[in-house]
């Protein structure tokens, strides 16, 4: 059976007076070693519509090597709460802009809260799992607490010199919520998988934030 993948992006362009978005590579590295096991991809947002790019991540891409992912980011269609079934996993890939929509969808509560109650593959990079922030699991306690996740790191947002830009800081976040917070060292590949439930420190942790996810869809058969 075809494994399928929901990938859930952000529509958000701006923070303060500066384009951002989506970080390409958190989204094309994924979507090709997806590709490459056959797995049937489904990319949407939380809107619909074209998907914002942030420019800081499109600089020295071979365009060739992300060609159908970028395709796949054109008119997409918006989430909905309907999603959470139907998928043997979701993945969140970051960019600024996620902050700013992925905790505020109702939608995506509802489907990231559905896929951790029913054991599904959840995977999240840099700053994707703000989209964790908000999802519970049937007791009402955040999917996160008690279990090991990383995100991009306060001292990696500090020295973006965005820490007054965001809502939140994503680590300050997920302590909060109760997660055990891990990481590596700045700007290094860093993931972790806590059961099903796989997150990436910051973009050079796309490929094996995706490695894990497969590694873990594979095992399942």
């Amino acid at each position: 059976m075809t494994k399928r993948i929901l990938i859930v992006v952000t529509n958000h362009g701006k923070i303060g007076s500066n384009d951002t978005g989506l970080w390409l590579e958190e989204f094309a590295v994924p979507f090709n070693q997806f590709k490459k096991q056959d797995y049937d991809i489904t990319v949407k947002s939380i809107k619909g519509g074209d998907i914002p790019l942030d420019p800081n991540s499109l600089e020295g891409i071979n365009e060739g090597e992300y060609k159908e992912a970028i395709s796949n980011l054109k008119n997409t269609k918006p989430l909905n709460s309907a999603d959470a079934l139907g998928y043997d996993a979701i993945y969140l890939p970051g960019g600024h802009g996620t902050v700013f929509d992925f905790p505020n969808s109702p939608e995506l509560k509802e489907v990231v809260s559905q896929m951790a109650q029913t054991n599904k593959v959840i995977g999240s990079v840099c700053h994707g799992p703000a989209g964790l922030t908000t999802a519970v699991m049937k007791d009402g306690e955040p999917i996160v607490k008690g279990r090991k996740v990383t995100g991009f790191t306060n001292e990696e947002e500090e020295e973006m010199k965005l820490t007054q830009e965001v809502p939140f800081l994503l680590e300050t976040k997920l302590r909060e919520l109760g997660a055990e917070y891990v990481r590596g060292g700045k700007w290094e590949d860093y993931t972790v998988a806590d059961g099903t439930l796989v997150t990436g420190q910051n973009p050079q942790s796309s490929l094996s934030t995706a490695q894990k996810m497969i590694e873990i869809l594979e095992s399942a058969e």
